[in-house]
């Protein structure tokens, strides 16, 4: 069966979106175009250039996670210089070695820019928070004066993933006019809503995989001190906008994948805990498939 995907973000958990993805493959589903945020944004770029679940996968195993965290040299010798590109440099982390590492396997199947896919194919979310504005790329490039067709995916897959104060985030524009690109997660972590519009005719059937629960399952925020209540802020902040769009109409077509215990910056996680994360993925694609209908 041909349909749309969806992957919603949520860091080093989106290990579970590929489980997910190699049981829907299995199935016999194919994506004929992908959206994404984030975590979820570099899953729907590997699915757009026609990588397996298990060629994704196997990338992964062949990847020490730690590497993508490219510190900038400290000429600084004392412990809290760190904290000094942080306040300049507004991330701790470049995120020139994500894109790169990108840039390395899109090209192994052909993928440099969006026009060596095939057109609406994939779309990912990242955050103007230079202008307050949602970005939907490539779609939203010719308002900045670029076309998408020579805009490459793998910087807009770094744009989605630039989480804040963690990666670096992007300047996109000219110096005369630069607007400073963050994690679309910021301003929609699922954007099912590409897809699945009450006023839009459906092409196709829409599967949206998100690493979280229903939203009448989802635990409540347990606030106790400051930084509880900066995690509760952030999170109803990232997800308000998708939990206002999901009605249980639209649940029917989500496959929810609870991923406590596991944090999204944890990216020095042993492989067999890699793996028992995308496992869980293919769990819970499994259990969603039982009963879903279209």
């Amino acid at each position: 069966m041909h349909i749309d995907g969806v992957f919603s973000g949520g860091g080093i958990k989106g290990l579970a979106l590929i489980g997910a993805y190699e049981v829907l493959e299995e199935k016999g589903f194919t994506f004929e175009r992908v959206a994404g945020t984030s975590a979820g944004s570099i899953v729907a770029a590997f699915v757009a250039a026609k990588y397996t679940g298990k060629e994704i996968a196997g990338m992964l195993e062949q990847l020490n996670l730690s590497t993508l965290l490219d510190e900038r040299k400290l000429l600084i010798p004392f412990p809290f210089a760190k904290w000094l590109f942080l306040y300049w440099r507004l991330g701790l982390y470049k995120g020139i070695a994500l894109e790169k590492w990108l840039e390395e396997k899109l090209a192994d199947k052909g993928i440099r820019t969006f026009s060596d896919l095939p057109k609406d194919s994939l779309r990912v979310i990242a955050s103007d928070i230079t202008n307050g504005v949602m970005l939907v790329l490539p779609d939203d490039l010719p308002k900045y004066g670029i076309d998408p067709a020579s805009f490459s995916v793998a910087k807009a897959i770094r744009m989605s993933c630039s989480l804040p104060f963690f990666f670096e985030p992007v300047a996109l524009g000219t110096k005369q006019n630069k607007s400073i690109i963050v994690d679309g997660g910021v301003l929609s972590n699922f954007p099912m809503w590409l897809f699945d519009k009450e006023n839009v005719k459906k092409i196709r059937p829409v599967i949206g995989i998100r690493l979280s629960h229903k939203q009448s399952e989802h635990p409540k925020h347990m606030i106790k001190n400051a930084f509880h209540l900066f995690g509760a802020m952030f999170e109803t902040m990232k997800d308000a906008h998708d939990s206002r769009y999901i009605s249980r109409k639209h649940e029917k077509n989500i496959i929810f994948i609870p991923s406590e215990g596991v944090m999204s910056t944890e990216f020095t996680l042993t492989k067999e805990k890699q793996g028992e994360i995308i496992q869980f993925g293919r769990d819970y694609a499994k259990k969603f498939l039982r009963t879903w209908t279209y």
